[in-house]
C-alpha cells in the first residue's frame, strides 16, 4: 500500500447561479477580491491559506439531476469568527440555514443559503489551525 491519500484536498467548490453577474458582484463584495479566472458562464476565486478555489457556474450548465433547492453536502470554509461572518452574510441577503453551533471544543459551524440558492458553510476549526501552523516555515 502506498502513502498517497485518495482525496488529497479541495480543488474547487462549485456553486450555481442563474444570475451570474449578480453572483459575481455578491461574492466579490463578500470576499473583498475579484475573481482570478473568468470565462463565459464561469468565474473563480482563490481563497485562504491553501488557495482553494470557489467557482460559480451559470445554472444553465447544471447537471439535469441537480437539486432545485438547497441540498446535499455542505463544504465548510474556515473563518476566525463564525458569529461575525454569519451576521455579515445575513446582512448581505443570505438566509439562515443553520445558526452558529458549537460542535465541541474548538469547533463551531454555521451555514447560510446565498441569494443564488447555494449552501455556504463556515466553521471555526482548531484542527485547520494546527495544520496551517505545521505548514508555516520558520
Amino acid at each position: 500500500m502506498n502513502n498517497t491519500n485518495t482525496l488529497r484536498g479541495l480543488s474547487t467548490v462549485s456553486f450555481w447561479a442563474a444570475d451570474l453577474a449578480a453572483a459575481k458582484k455578491w461574492y466579490t463584495e463578500l470576499l473583498g477580491i475579484e475573481p482570478y479566472f473568468e470565462r463565459p458562464g464561469y468565474f473563480e476565486f482563490r481563497l485562504g491559506d491553501f488557495q482553494h478555489e470557489l467557482g460559480v457556474i451559470d445554472s444553465r450548465y447544471a447537471p439535469n439531476i441537480s437539486a432545485t433547492n438547497p441540498a446535499g453536502a455542505i463544504g465548510y470554509w474556515h473563518v476566525d469568527d463564525v458569529k461575525a461572518v454569519f451576521e455579515k452574510l445575513l446582512s448581505m441577503g443570505a438566509t439562515k440555514y443553520e445558526e452558529p453551533t458549537e460542535r465541541g471544543p474548538g469547533f463551531i459551524t454555521a451555514s447560510v443559503v446565498d441569494p443564488f440558492g447555494n449552501i455556504l458553510g463556515i466553521m471555526y476549526n482548531s484542527h485547520f489551525l494546527e495544520v496551517l501552523g505545521s505548514t508555516k516555515k520558520p
